[in-house]
């Protein structure tokens, strides 16, 4: 029986009988090895062995979940010398235990990957040094960076290394070794350092570092002209923003869905309504369909500049649109009726809200119990007050515990 013949048989076992999948596999080789039979001694009995056999039952381990069953049958391959593993056994393992939160264990492996004859390939390293980087584990990250003059593997750990602990000048000054070492940071690391620096509030160094693009040799994409974006009317840069906004149009990068988002976003903070509005109207004509979180910014500038009747009609208007109000929409007209004294209309928009299948949460009783206080109809404060714990609600400010001494006192 060949090798190959055998990897069928247990290919069959796999879908047979789901409940014992490669199990049957792994005990042939505890049962010759127990039995005093060398796996090579078997093999020279007509039995030749077969990488691909192996990578297979790994991968499929993998598929299955089974981490700890797929590392034990790696290793007893290689302690056995069943086989030479060949990279594709390398990144299999390698990938599937990083994919598995298995991190420190791959890194490990790498240094017994390297007393083999087939080494780990640059596949293998990116992979591990990405998935460190993910669990923010830098310093390892470096460590096996140190060795290797791969892009890949430096725009990793500027994407999800540096940018998730949060340590944005560590990265830039790796960003800046790139060249040195012969590398070119591509323009998803530049777009991840100027988003670190925007969400650090050091927009002026955000901003320089976009402007620096062009002189790499790089071209902007829709993601960073959005990040400098949000990052410029975050810091109140609205001239700046939207300077920003016509360039990118100038350059002829297509702003998607997220980069209208944060546009309107913009205009409405500054409550240039008219303009947000007519953006809207710009965007559904090029194609680019709103979506909720659109809605949500409108309504909300609307309501916080007054013109609640109009933020009202969008609101109604969402439905006909195949658009669901969520919480936060809910709220912003809840709250915007009762700053106008509208109570009972925000009551019924509860009732309504519920019927619908949302939710409302602390901050939709709040607003309400708040207004009722207000007209000093205490009973009924206390009403929504006992249905707010009754579902598990807590109030969410230190106003809001006045609030609740206020009722309880009545």
């Amino acid at each position: 029986m060949r090798f190959s013949t055998m990897a069928l048989i247990r290919r069959g076992f796999a879908v047979k009988n789901r409940d014992e999948k490669y199990s049957v596999a792994l005990n042939l080789f505890d049962e010759m090895h127990q039995l005093g039979t060398p796996a090579n001694d078997f093999f020279k009995r007509g039995c030749e062995p077969n990488v691909t056999t192996f990578n297979t039952l790994i991968k499929g381990l993998f598929l299955d979940d089974k981490v700890i069953e797929a590392e034990k049958l790696f290793k007893k391959l290689l302690a056995l010398r069943l086989c030479e593993p060949n990279e594709v056994t390398i990144l299999t393992v390698i990938n599937g235990l990083c994919k598995a939160g298995h991190t420190l264990t791959a890194y490990d492996l790498l240094g017994l990957f390297e007393k083999t004859s087939c080494k780990p390939d640059v596949y293998s390293y990116s992979t591990v040094i990405d998935s460190l980087c993910k669990d923010r584990m830098v310093d390892e990250a470096l460590q096996l960076l140190a060795a290797m003059h791969i892009s890949v593997t430096y725009n990793s750990l500027l994407q999800d290394g540096y940018s998730l602990v949060g340590q944005i000048d560590k990265a830039r000054k790796l960003l800046e070794s790139m060249p040195g070492r012969g590398l070119k940071p591509s323009i998803v690391s530049y777009s991840s350092l100027i988003n670190g620096y925007c969400k650090k509030g050091k927009v002026e160094e955000a901003w320089r570092l976009f402007l620096e693009v062009p002189q790499k040799g790089l071209d902007y994409n829709v993601v960073t002209y959005t990040t400098m974006l949000h990052g410029l009317f975050s810091a109140r840069r609205f001239a700046e923003g939207l300077k920003l906004f016509k360039d990118m149009q100038a350059q002829q990068v297509i702003p998607g869905l997220v980069t209208y988002n944060t546009l309107l976003n913009g205009l409405c903070m500054k409550k240039r309504i008219a303009e947000a509005i007519s953006f809207l109207h710009i965007m559904e004509e090029k194609g680019v369909n709103p979506d909720i979180t659109t809605y949500r910014i409108l309504i909300h500038g609307l309501c916080k500049a007054g013109k609640l009747e109009i933020a009202r009609n969008f609101f109604n208007g969402l439905p006909s649109k195949g658009l669901q109000p969520n919480v936060l929409i809910y709220n912003t007209i809840i709250g915007s009726l009762c700053q106008k004294g509208l109570v009972d209309e925000a009551k019924c928009l509860l009732i309504e809200m519920e019927k619908s299948g949302c939710a409302p949460n602390s901050a939709t009783y709040e607003v309400i119990i708040k207004e009722l206080l207000k007209r000093n109809e205490l009973s009924e404060a206390k009403t929504f007050l006992d249905e707010m714990r009754r579902r598990g609600l807590l109030l969410n400010s230190t106003e809001a515990m006045n609030i609740n001494f206020g009722v309880d006192s009545c």
